[in-house]
């Protein structure tokens, strides 16, 4: 298979009836489509657009949250021949002011009456737009717009009436042909576009190191437009597995109602679920407290013995034979010790925390941002495996992930296949390791990482400008520091570039939200932080012509002054960074700690005085730490 339009004839005529996507009625009941019939509404649907005059390769936006018109709209597109511009019902005017003109798209998917009221506040993003189409049938519109199912029932009479369009179009569809054109953060703010073809998701899809089975069900909870999502969605469809639309409200009964034998999501379910738990047992008896700890210790130890014994375990610097001897009889004593208990303990207790999650999870897939070491070893010990991946929508998204009953905890896994990889020196473009035959093999040593394959996209959309700071004789310049394990794992170990991605898969950028921030004259620097956490947070250097009593190198001199400057600048934060200033929820900052001393040139700062992120997060380790550990002494109300 080639194409997506492929793709999904080849599920229609290999599963049928068979459940493709379920979504929930207003009862609470999920409602299931086959993939036969989803295949069909899209061949309706696409046939009315092409009525509407959307032409070959042209674009379409989808602005909707996880629903089924949001797959049909999906398929209906794709099948047409044409790409779609995805986002949620949360996009911002700004977004929808240059991601509408700038793509060309000419149709326009709206869920409901809000998204539609934003189009209409914003005339200017929708000056090109042919048609808006309101999915939601509940939805009370305003007379003007299309509405989709109307849509659907003329296609459906069209094809009746001998209409093969569709199959005209499909036959035409090409492996560099676009079927999405995904927006992402900017360095200024502005989006960008990343155009992805069909040869870069069919890469992942026909190489993907995941089996599944026909009728097997996958928990949804990722936004259907984030590339993590969208590409396992495929996957799914490849296999014949049927996907349940669930959201963060409702989990906790999804789990219980579905039986997920799989799931794929942001690292801030698995830590939410991790904390559920722990919450839960700290209410039970004494007893049970016990119980639960022993039965984590024994399943802890006998999971490191098989690490170990299996060469799972993180690897850095290469054994050493004659340690690794001692160790490995070590090993052997502590996988005797406790196997035994382990079983008996994870039948009466550990089955039963299993079941919070339905009792039929094989596994689960972890993307969009780094899992807590501490939440990854808890699910490897009550024995469900998160299989932890790593990639970036310019990579379509997978570069690498870890392999079920193979995963070395610590790592993202081993590169897909057909991937090439490079681990280079950000400061001097030197090449530490590389898949190239010859090159350097330089395992543990931190670089940046560049990527090269049939994944990565081309080029951003219409903008040479930020293709040229990544894309180099095809490499793609990640802005990720990591290393190459002695297991053939990839290891990240921070970012080069600004781009945070928080806890829950979110994308912000830094620059605008410290542009705001720096506008106030009682700060004279900022730095925004929050990768791979729940929210964002900063560090602030205060302006001393405003605070006298703040010196370079020490600070305040007395606690009373310092506590009017953190009062003073907790205001400026709250006023500056809010829904009314155009910022999103996800984007405001929550903490913030006061600095020591400014940034300085040589130091934190480059010749261009821009700063350099990962020099500062290393410099104030601590101070983040104090941040994220709990200890909000500044927390912004």
């Amino acid at each position: 298979m080639k194409t997506l339009a492929d793709l999904f004839q080849s599920s229609k005529n290999k599963y049928g009836d068979l459940p493709a996507f379920l979504t929930k009625k207003s009862s609470g009941e999920f409602e299931s489509v086959g993939y036969s019939e989803l295949y069909e509404l899209g061949l309706q649907l696409g046939t009315a657009l092409i009525e509407l005059e959307f032409p070959y390769k042209g674009h379409a936006a989808v602005l909707a949250d996880n629903r089924l018109e949001w797959i049909i709209a999906d398929y209906a597109i794709i099948m047409a021949g044409g790409a779609d511009v995805p986002r949620g019902t949360d996009v911002t005017d700004s977004d929808l002011n240059h991601i509408l003109p700038h793509s060309g798209s000419t149709i326009v998917f709206a869920e409901n009456d809000g998204v539609l009221k934003k189009l209409q506040q914003n005339q200017g993003a929708i000056r090109d737009v042919q048609s808006i189409i309101l999915m939601d049938p509940n939805a009370k519109g305003t007379g003007k717009e299309l509405r989709f199912w109307d849509l659907i029932q003329r296609g459906k009479e069209l094809r009746e009436k001998g209409d093969r369009q569709m199959e005209g179009r499909i036959s035409r569809i090409q492996e560099e042909d676009l079927f999405t054109l995904i927006y992402t953060a900017g360095t200024t703010g502005r989006p960008k576009g990343v155009p992805l073809t069909h040869k870069n998701i069919m890469s992942q899809i026909n190489r993907i190191p995941i089996q599944l089975a026909a009728g097997e069900r996958i928990l949804s909870i990722l936004p259907v437009w984030h590339s993590f999502e969208r590409m396992f969605e495929m996957v799914c469809i490849h296999f014949g597995a049927g996907t349940y639309y669930s959201s963060v409200r409702t989990l906790k009964e999804d789990l219980k109602k579905v039986k997920p034998t799989f799931m794929a999501s942001a690292p801030r379910l698995w830590e939410s679920v991790y904390q559920g738990i722990y919450a839960t047992v700290s209410k039970s008896s004494n007893i049970k407290q016990k119980l639960f700890h022993a039965a984590l210790f024994f399943s802890s130890n006998l999971q490191s013995a098989k690490r170990w014994l299996g060469f799972r375990e993180l690897d850095l610097t290469g054994r050493n034979s004659f340690v690794s001897f001692f160790v490995g009889i070590f090993k052997i004593i502590q996988y005797i010790l406790n196997i035994l208990p382990a079983a008996f303990l994870d039948r009466i207790v550990l089955s039963k925390i299993r079941q919070a999650t339905g009792g039929q999870l094989k596994g689960t897939v972890s993307g969009g941002g780094a899992l807590p070491i501490h939440v990854d070893k808890f699910f490897n010990a009550i024995g469900i495996q998160v299989l932890e991946g790593y990639g970036l929508t310019e990579t379509s998204p997978v570069i690498s992930v870890r392999i079920l009953n193979e995963a070395v905890m610590g790592t993202v896994g081993p590169l897909y296949k057909e991937t090439s990889l490079r681990i280079v020196d950000p400061n001097t473009s030197k090449i530490l390791w590389t898949t190239e035959e010859g090159g350097p093999k330089g395992f543990g040593i931190k670089g940046e990482i560049h990527v090269k394959g049939d994944q990565v996209m081309s080029g951003y959309y219409h903008d040479e400008e930020n293709t040229r700071k990544v894309m180099q004789d095809g490499w793609f310049n990640t802005g990720d520091l990591g290393m190459m394990t002695y297991n053939n794992c990839l290891k990240i170990v921070g970012r080069t570039k600004e781009t945070i991605v928080l806890l829950g898969g979110e994308n912000v950028e830094p620059v605008p939200i410290e542009n705001i921030l720096g506008q106030s004259e009682l700060i004279l620097q900022c730095m925004v932080i929050g990768q791979d956490q729940k929210y964002l947070s900063a560090l602030i250097v205060p302006n001393p012509e405003f605070f006298p009593d703040y010196k370079s190198g020490i600070g305040f001199g007395s606690p009373e002054e310092e506590a009017k400057c953190v009062a003073k600048i907790q205001s400026v934060i709250k006023n500056s960074i809010s829904s009314t200033n155009g910022f999103k929820s996800f984007e405001r900052v929550v903490d913030f700690r006061i600095l020591p001393k400014p940034f300085e040139t040589g130091d934190e700062l480059t010749a261009k005085l821009s700063v350099k992120r990962h020099i500062v997060t290393e410099k104030y380790s601590g101070l983040i730490s104090d941040i994220y550990s709990g200890k909000k002494e500044e927390a912004i109300r």
